[in-house]
Parts: structure tokens; C-alpha cells; sequence
């Protein structure tokens, strides 16, 4: 069959020759391909999804020929989860507690352990009622249980959940197995000490513990000194070693003591050289030997795996290694105890465990056991399994009798003479009353997993009759419906319930089947589908009738066709229309900018209205269908106009500017009426919007009032606005004894008003209050005022009765000036304010505002790099803090004739000293130079982002980055202040933002001479010298580290800096 494409294309053909007012039926059933021919089993390989009537690969292939009854079920067989006969009970693995389980084999296989530990639950039995209350607790308690479900339990393997529990065990966390090994044998022996029979009070020690004496023997007076200490097992050190017996004689090889290490002998009464080593004294019936293959890497700090392979044998004479043996400790391998993986912390732990009474090896895998053929332990597979390293160690060869593992790290032996042939003990009726009740639980669930999968068989067998019997009537005659192929395939299979059929999904906004997805849908005969009906339900249906098939979707598909087909010939038709000019009489108007981009309108539209078609299947009860005022809300959301809508003025009518606009002919209005049947029409004769009129000429009003607003401020306040004689601290009038005060931000708007009246709105009050705390008290000092960095202006009386003639005044600040003479001819100044100060609300403003200074983020700050040794100081450079004052978006306008820069105007008049007495306020201000707060940047500055907890270290790399200046050449200075202390945030040394750092950089070493000033830490900080070498190429090189950084400084003039 044709790929979907294809199929695709042949279905909508006929739209190319046929008008959307030309569709008939054959169109309709053409375009949800009816009459496409079926395919045929063998023939076509999977399912055709563009063919409606292709019902193979839907999944029948598993129905149509015979099934084994097993496929009906994904439930396992219960009898594999039951025990076999004579075969060992596996544990579970609970995630990372595989190293409990094989300590638990090994100990479960040792029979005088088992038998003794069962002893104290004889004790503990309870006549009636209280067998069935018991619940195991302790550790002692679970590990009972435990060995009696091992030994007699149904199943195949147990969950060692209580025993994990009891112990304390992270199951998400591997332990250290050793240490493991250790621990629980401590608390066994400690919990069984408090029995009163002496065969289990003693197991522990009877069964694992030996005795060995650390011998020291004086090389003076040949004193021998003994400490005897108990063992349970005998860490040996493997590291250089192939064999078990070379691990054993070095553990008992004797020590030197000798130099600081003497010993202090009783006997001599002082230090003297002296011998030590470890006498084994006793021997254990059971031996734990632990090879010590996790060791501490003091490279790394971590533990380590070591991978060396040792020999050990299935037999081991201890006896030349006792001292004093009778020839009794002759030991036979019982266990072997397995780490796969080749790290100390992952891995899986196994264990190799020999059955004392049949002589046979197993392989306890948690919840796998395998035994080993022809009683013989095999370890190779195991060897094979581990994950081999970069250099992997060549196995050696091994005799007969001798085992070689690199991944053992515990050997189990047992005395020959201990082993007990035929021992055979039951379990306490008090343990196996808890193991039949488990043994109950697990046959109960034996009996539901088989029913369960009885009676999945029965309904499988019954859908496979059904299916048989349907899939043979599924293809469809002359009555016919159209079914969603996502049933028919979940229909068919056989893992998931049938649901339901839903329908909702592939209906369009008609509320019937949407042509365009006939690719998910399958045609099928009346009566098959009405048999599925009836057995599942479902709805709406979708029969092959006139009232299923979309006849107004195909129709809007054809024409969205035919004109995407169109659209090329019809941009060449209507770029020939638009250029005939209308006859009168006739025309519509029609945006300029429309008629540029009509074409990648209606291609847009085109698209967008496909896309519409594709997605507008849905539930008919919650899709409305879709309506012209839908599309044009659609378009009032869209961030760019549609076609004609450029025309349109906010009341929705025709706009006044015609220059916007043309007229073209009917014609070419016909065509593009086409693509637009939406579009806003105005015809040639169509009025202006009378709103927009009126509102123009009341524009045009405003504006001229605004202009005859302006220009009568701009003649009372010239010299305000032009900001010329403008009243100071130091150029007070000597007409005047009062000054008023506005905010500067009141004088900022009114000027923009005045140069912009038509764009800005008139300012028609003077808010005072925001000077004023809530006390009615002033929150700003006389000096406060006069500062160069003060948001005020001072106002001269004539000028304060013409701003309270034009604006709204809510509040009047006045300074009054006096000048006192004392007694000694001196004359000084008092200045005091109307109203009062506020001394509260000033202290509490002033303390926010410092706080705000040293509490900042992301501000910004600049650093000024001096050149040639010249100092740059704030006075000596006013130009590094002036700047225009005009606000960004006015300084490409003109100003008008005679105004100039208030920033640059000096302040003439002489230094007056000044003095406070009461609620007055006395000043002392210089000459100098009225700067504004803004800054610009000048040659040789860099603005950075820095934060108030940043250090000054942080700050030299910056600045490092930003000049490539290392940060042990940079001298900072803030207003002469020297920077040095790395540590320091900004806000601890008193950069704020704006503040400009003075960067000075020191000249580059050009001689060895002077490299002992840098390790003298003459450029500050701490240094450390990495390396003296010779770089390839020319010049030597010097490697420092300073302040966390690594640098490179080459020995040339050129000095040059490289990071790493």
C-alpha cells in the first residue's frame, strides 16, 4: 500500500478541479478514502494507518491461530515459589543486605550453633493461649525463627525483614561485612550469656572462640612477658602474598623492638631492646580466618579492595602454627565466604557453603541455591564474574585439594573430629507452631495465584472465541461505520481490559467525524459493529450515512486548498489591480500596509485556518463551533493586526488619516474578499469616524492651551527654567533675607513640561509633604539643602508668589537667613527653617540612608586606572563625578536660546563661618563646584556590579578581569584611603555605589632580583611559590598562587599574566 503521504495527497486531488460549491458525495467519500481497497493478510505486512479499510497488523495474529492456554495469563506458576525436596531455603535480598545472607547460611549450616541455639526457646514455652500471642523481638528471638523457617518452611526462599529489623540495618546501605561479622557474634555470645543452661550459655565460645597470648621477650635478661587475649577470628594481612600459609606465618612472624620502640622491662628496670610475637595458645572447633582484603588507602582516604589471588586448601594443619599441639587441630574447609566487584563500598556478597551431612558444596545466592556437582567447591565462576581491572592478575595454577580466589575475603574451617555425621533435631514446637502458620499463609496464596490464573484462562479462551468469530465479520459491505483503531488494537490485546468505545475525540465542530482524522479510524461492517456495541457500549456512532460524514469540513478544506494553490497567481492579479485607479462612484478603502503584506496574511491565515481544521476534533458538548466573532476575538488577542484592521480607529470605525489609506477598485476588492471574508469594508464614500473628529479638534485645543500654558510659565519663571542666578548656601541675595524650598523632582517635571508641552502633562500642584515627616517637622538641615547632591531647590521670594499663583501648594518651606555679629567683630550666619527640623525623624532618616548605602546589591561602582604615576583625587578631577543633569530621553533635544547647563555654573561669593544655637542651624561651606550626582565615565574608568558583602578580594579579581591587572599589582585607594585588607567586605570599607576607585598599577618585574619582593609580601596578601621552571620559548617562568588563583608571570619586561 502507498505511504501515508500519498494517501493523503490522492484523497483531496479532486479539490484542484472542483469549486467548494461543486461537492458531492463522491468528493465526500473520496476524501475519507471509503472506496480505497482493503489489504490483504500476507500481503501487507502491518497495519496501513491512511487506510480506513485495512484491518491487518491490528493485532489479530494472536487469535487467529491456536494458543497455548499459558498466553491467557501474566501470572506465574505459585508451585515455583514452593520448595523442592532436600534442598536448602534462600533469603531474600532486601536492596543492599546480601552480606546478612550469607552470614546467616554459614552460620545456619553449623550444626552445634543451630542446636544450641534452639535450646532457649525451650525455656520460653507457654502453655494455650500464649504460643499464638508469641512474636519474635530480639535479635536472639528472629535469628530463632529464622533458622526454624530455614529449616522447615514451604517455600522456595524467606524475607529476613524481622531479623534486618532487629538488627538495626539500613537495607538501602552495604556495610562492611567484617565488621559485620564481628558485631553480631558480640551480641549473640552477649545475649546468650544470660541463659541458664551452660551448653547455650557457652556455644559462642565453645564454638568460634580461640586464645592466643602476645608474647615479649627482653633481649637483656631474656624475661618473657605474656598478655592472653580471646579470638574469634584471625585477621591475616594478604598484601604480598599468594598463599594462606604465608598469611598465617606472618601473622605469628616475630617483631623487633628496637630504638624508640624499646621495650620497658620490669626486670631491668629500663628500656631494652626486646622481641615480640603472637603465640596461638587454643584453637576453636570452628575457625574464621579473614582475609583482609579491604585496607585504607591513605592516598585516596578511602578503603580499598585488593585483588590478589590466594591459595588455600580444602585441608589445614594447624598444628606446627599451635604452640604445644597434640596433633589435634587438623581442620577441613566448611564455607568460603565471596565479595563480587573490585570496590570496598559496591559489590555482592556470596557464599560457598559445604552441608556437613551429605559432604555436598552449595551456592548461596540470596534467594538462589545451587549445588555444586560431584561434591566438589567450584569457584571459577565467581573468578569470572568479577569485574577484571586495567592489569588484570593471571590466575595461578592450583593443585589438587588447593583453591585460588582473588575475591574471598572469609574461610570457615572446622575440626575434623567435630564434624557430627547423621545429626538430626527438630524444631521447638514453639518455632514451628510460627512456621506452620507461615507455611499456611504461603499455601493459601498458592490457592488464590491458581484460581487467579483459572480464571484469567477461561476469559482468555472466551475472547479468543469472540475474536475468531468478530475479526472475520469486521470487513465492511455497503452499511458500514467507522470505529477508532486505538480500541480495536486494545480490543485485541489481550493485557488490557476492554473499555468503552469513545468516540468524542474524532468529531469536528459539527459534531461529526472529522476528515482529517480518518487515519486513526477503521471501517467495519454494520453488524460486527453492532455486536461490539452491544458488548461494550460506547458512543456516538459513526455509520456511513450522509449524517456521520462531514460535509462542511470537506467544503472549508477544499477551499483553503484551492486558494493555498491560488495564492501565487493572485499576488501577480492583485499587484496589477491596485494600480488601476477606481472610477468615481466606486472603490474600497484599504490600508497601505495592508496591501503590502496581504499575501503573507493570507498564506498566515491559510495555515493557521488548516491547523484549525486539524485540531477541532473534540466532545461536541464542550467545543463550540466556530463563529466570525470567535475568529475576530481571536485576532483582537493577536499582537499583529489583521487584514483592513490597520484602518480602523479605537471606536472601531474608518480613521481620519487618509494618508494611511487608498482607494482600490471592486475588482481587486472582489479577490482579496477571498482570502478575507472577515475583513473590516469601507467603501470609497464611508464617513471618518465622528468620534475620532471630535476628539482631534478637542486635541488640537489642549494643545494650544498647552502651549499658552507653557510659554506664560516659561516668561514668569525664566530664569527657573533656565536655571540662571540661581540662589545658594554661599550665593544668598543680599536683596532677601528668606528663601523658600521645593523638591527637585517638582522642578525636573515642570521643565519637561515646558519643552515638550504637547507630549507632556501640565504639572498643576507643588507637593511639599514628601520633605515633611509625619510630625509636620522638616526632615532636611540647612547644609543638607546646599549640598551638590541635594534633590532641593531654593526659591527667591518673587519667584515663590508666582509658583503660588499657578500651582497648588500644599505646604510652604522657608528658610530665613540672620546675620549675628558677636563681640569680637566676627560675623557668622544663622539659618533657620519654617517649619522646624524634625531632630527624630532627621536621625532616623539619616540612619535608613546609611544603612541603605552599605546594604546594597548589583550596584554599580567605578575604578579609575591612573597612568604615569599621576594621582587622581576628587577635587583635583572634578570631571570624573560631573555630568549632564538632563534626563536621558531630553538630551538630544534643543534648548532653548540663552538656557545653559546648570551643572557647570560656579558659584561666586565668599566663605562665611557658621554656628548652631537652638532651632538654628549655622554652616561652613566652601567655594567650589556644583556637580550633579550622576556619573560619566571618563577614560580610563570601568563601571562594575558589585555587592555590599563582596570582598575586596572578590573585588580584585574583578577588576583583574575587567584592566588585566593581576591582583597583587593593584593599589586601590578610595578618596586617598588605601585598600588592603583582602578580606573586608565593601560595605565594612565604605564603598557605596557610585563611589570611583583609583586603581594604580605596579610596573612589571624585569629582573630575578625582584622576585624576592613578591615572596617578602611587599605586594600584599599571602603568596606561595609553586614552581621555578622554563616555559617553552624564550623566557623563564615564576608560578605563585595568590589569593585562591593560579598565575604564570614570565620574567620579561612584557610581563605577561596568564590564569589557570
Amino acid at each position: 500500500m502507498a505511504p501515508r503521504l500519498q494517501l493523503e495527497k490522492a484523497a483531496w486531488r479532486w479539490a484542484e478541479s472542483v469549486r467548494p460549491e461543486d461537492v458531492g458525495l463522491e468528493h465526500i467519500e473520496a476524501a475519507y478514502r471509503v472506496r480505497l481497497e482493503p489489504c490483504v493478510r500476507g500481503v501487507c505486512r502491518r497495519n496501513c494507518k491512511g487506510n480506513p479499510n485495512c484491518l491487518v497488523g491490528i493485532g489479530e495474529h494472536i487469535w487467529l491461530g491456536e494458543i497455548d492456554e499459558n498466553t491467557f495469563h501474566n501470572i506465574d506458576d505459585p508451585n515455583f515459589e514452593r520448595r523442592k525436596k532436600n534442598t536448602f531455603v534462600g533469603l531474600t535480598n532486601l536492596g543492599a543486605t546480601c552480606y546478612v545472607n550469607t552470614f546467616v547460611q554459614v552460620w545456619f549450616l553449623n550444626m552445634e550453633f543451630r542446636q544450641a541455639l534452639y535450646i532457649p526457646s525451650q525455656l520460653l514455652l507457654v502453655e494455650g493461649d500464649g504460643l499464638r500471642q508469641y512474636e519474635p523481638q530480639s535479635i536472639c528471638e528472629q535469628l530463632q525463627y529464622l533458622f526454624a523457617l530455614l529449616q522447615n518452611s514451604n517455600r522456595r526462599y524467606i524475607d529476613p525483614s524481622g531479623f534486618i529489623k532487629a538488627l538495626g540495618l539500613d537495607t538501602g546501605q552495604q556495610q562492611d561485612a567484617q565488621e559485620f561479622s564481628k558485631l553480631l557474634m558480640s551480641l549473640l555470645e552477649d545475649t546468650l550469656s544470660k541463659q541458664i543452661n551452660p551448653d547455650v550459655k557457652n556455644i559462642i565460645q565453645k564454638q568460634f572462640c580461640g586464645q592466643y597470648a602476645y608474647v615479649t621477650i627482653c633481649s637483656q635478661c631474656s624475661r618473657e612477658s605474656k598478655l592472653i587475649s580471646k579470638f574469634y577470628e584471625l585477621e591475616l594481612n594478604i598484601q604480598g602474598h599468594k598463599q594462606l600459609t604465608d598469611c598465617i606465618s606472618e601473622f605469628l612472624k616475630e617483631e623487633k623492638l628496637e630504638g624508640d620502640n624499646r621495650y620497658f622491662c620490669e626486670n631491668c628496670q629500663s628500656k631494652q631492646n626486646a622481641t615480640r610475637r603472637i603465640r596461638l595458645l587454643n584453637l576453636p572447633p570452628t575457625l574464621n580466618l579473614q582475609l583482609m582484603r579491604f585496607v585504607f588507602d591513605r592516598q585516596t582516604g578511602h578503603k580499598k579492595k585488593l585483588n590478589t589471588y590466594i591459595g588455600f586448601s580444602e585441608t589445614l594443619d594447624m598444628n606446627p602454627y599451635v604452640d604445644r599441639a597434640d596433633g589435634r587441630f587438623v581442620y577441613e574447609l566448611s564455607a568460603v565466604l565471596i565479595h563480587r566487584g573490585v570496590s570496598a563500598y559496591s559489590g555482592h556478597y556470596i557464599a560457598h557453603v559445604k552441608d556437613q551431612q551429605s559432604g555436598e558444596w552449595y551456592k548461596f545466592n540470596d534467594e538462589e541455591i545451587e549445588r555444586m556437582e560431584g561434591k566438589k567447591l567450584q569457584l571459577g565462576i565467581e573468578e569470572d564474574l568479577a569485574e577484571q581491572s586495567k592489569t588484570p592478575a593471571r590466575k595461578p595454577k592450583c593443585a589438587k585439594g588447593i583453591h585460588c580466589s582473588r575475591n574471598a575475603y572469609m574461610l570457615v574451617y572446622k575440626l575434623k573430629s567435630s564434624r557430627t555425621d547423621a545429626v538430626t533435631f527438630e524444631v521447638p514446637a514453639f518455632l514451628q507452631k510460627l512456621v506452620e502458620l507461615d507455611n499456611c499463609k504461603f499455601e493459601e496464596w498458592c490457592v488464590e495465584m491458581s484460581e487467579m490464573r483459572r480464571e484469567s484462562v477461561d476469559k482468555g479462551k472466551a475472547k479468543h472465541e469472540e475474536v475468531k468469530e468478530l475479526y472475520q465479520r469486521l470487513p465492511a459491505g455497503a452499511a458500514y461505520e467507522f470505529v477508532p483503531l486505538e480500541w480495536l488494537q486494545k480490543w485485541l490485546d489481550e493485557s488490557t481490559p476492554t473499555k468503552p468505545m469513545d468516540n468524542s475525540k474524532c468529531l469536528c465542530f459539527h459534531g461529526k467525524l472529522h476528515p482529517d482524522k480518518i487515519c486513526t479510524m477503521k471501517r467495519i461492517s454494520q453488524g460486527a459493529a453492532d455486536v461490539l456495541y452491544d458488548r461494550y457500549g460506547g458512543g456516538p456512532r459513526l455509520t456511513g450515512k450522509a449524517d456521520s460524514l462531514c460535509k462542511d469540513c470537506v467544503v472549508e478544506r477544499c477551499r483553503v486548498l484551492r486558494l493555498k494553490n491560488q495564492l501565487n497567481e493572485d499576488h501577480k492579479t492583485i499587484s496589477n489591480l491596485v494600480k488601476v485607479t477606481a472610477e468615481s462612484g466606486e472603490g474600497f478603502w484599504v490600508g497601505k500596509g495592508s496591501l503590502r503584506r496581504w499575501r503573507q496574511l493570507a498564506k498566515e491565515q491559510l495555515d493557521q485556518q488548516e491547523e484549525e481544521l486539524d485540531q477541532s476534533s473534540g466532545d461536541i458538548d464542550e467545543v463550540a463551533p466556530k463563529t466570525d466573532d470567535a475568529f475576530e476575538e481571536k485576532r483582537e488577542n493577536d499582537s499583529e493586526l489583521g487584514f483592513n484592521e490597520d484602518i480602523l480607529c479605537e471606536h472601531g470605525e474608518l480613521c481620519i488619516c487618509e494618508s494611511e489609506r487608498k482607494v482600490i477598485t471592486d475588482e481587486a476588492w472582489a479577490k482579496l474578499k477571498e482570502y478575507f471574508p472577515i475583513a473590516p469594508e469601507f467603501r470609497h464614500d464611508q464617513e471618518s469616524c465622528s468620534q475620532c473628529k471630535v476628539l482631534e479638534m478637542e486635541g488640537e485645543k489642549h494643545e494650544a492651551l498647552h502651549k499658552m500654558m507653557a510659554n506664560k510659565q516659561k516668561t514668569a519663571l525664566s530664569n527657573l527654567f533656565q536655571d540662571k542666578n540661581r540662589p545658594t548656601g554661599v550665593n544668598w541675595p543680599q536683596e532677601t533675607t528668606e528663601l523658600y524650598v521645593v523638591s527637585q523632582f517638582f522642578v525636573e517635571e515642570w521643565r519637561k513640561f515646558l519643552r515638550r508641552p504637547t507630549k507632556c502633562s501640565p504639572v498643576l500642584s507643588l507637593g511639599n509633604s514628601i520633605l515633611l515627616c509625619p510630625h509636620g517637622g522638616l526632615m532636611f538641615t540647612f547644609p543638607n539643602m546646599t549640598k551638590e547632591d541635594s534633590r532641593l531647590s531654593l526659591i527667591l521670594p518673587e519667584e515663590w508668589e508666582v509658583i503660588r499663583k499657578l500651582f497648588n501648594v500644599d505646604h510652604t518651606v522657608k528658610i530665613t537667613r540672620t546675620l549675628v555679629t558677636a563681640e569680637d567683630s566676627t560675623i557668622t550666619t544663622s539659618y533657620v527653617s519654617e517649619p522646624e527640623l524634625c531632630p527624630e525623624c532627621r536621625e532616623g532618616l539619616l540612619c535608613q540612608q546609611q544603612r541603605d548605602m552599605r546594604e546594597y546589591t548589583q550596584a554599580t561602582i567605578y575604578v579609575h586606572k591612573v597612568v604615569d604615576n599621576k594621582k587622581v583625587m576628587k577635587e583635583a578631577a572634578p570631571e570624573l563625578n560631573v555630568s549632564s543633569s538632563e534626563p536621558e530621553d531630553e538630551k538630544d533635544d534643543p534648548r532653548p536660546e540663552g538656557e545653559t547647563d546648570p551643572d557647570f555654573n560656579q558659584a561666586n561669593g565668599g566663605a562665611k563661618r557658621q554656628k548652631v544655637s537652638g532651632h538654628s542651624y549655622t554652616s561652613h561651606q566652601r567655594q567650589g563646584i556644583r556637580r550633579s550626582t550622576r556619573h560619566r565615565k571618563v577614560r580610563g574608568e570601568k563601571a562594575l556590579l558589585v555587592s555590599a558583602n563582596q570582598t575586596l578580594k572578590e573585588l580584585k579579581i574583578q577588576i583583574m578581569h575587567a584592566f588585566s591587572v593581576a591582583p597583587f599589582d593593584q593599589n586601590l585607594s578610595l578618596e586617598g584611603k588605601v585598600l588592603n585588607d583582602d578580606a573586608a567586605t565593601l560595605g565594612e570599607l565604605g564603598i557605596i555605589p557610585e563611589s570611583v576607585i583609583v586603581l594604580k598599577a605596579d610596573e612589571p618585574l624585569a629582573e630575578y632580583a625582584s622576585m624576592d619582593d613578591v615572596m617578602q609580601g611587599k605586594w600584599g596578601g599571602s603568596f606561595r611559590l609553586l614552581s621555578l621552571g622554563t616555559w617553552p620559548g624564550p623566557f623563564p617562568l615564576l608560578c605563585v598562587e595568590y589569593l585562591g588563583l593560579y598565575y604564570i608571570l614570565y620574567a620579561n619586561l612584557n610581563a605577561h599574566l596568564r590564569e589557570h
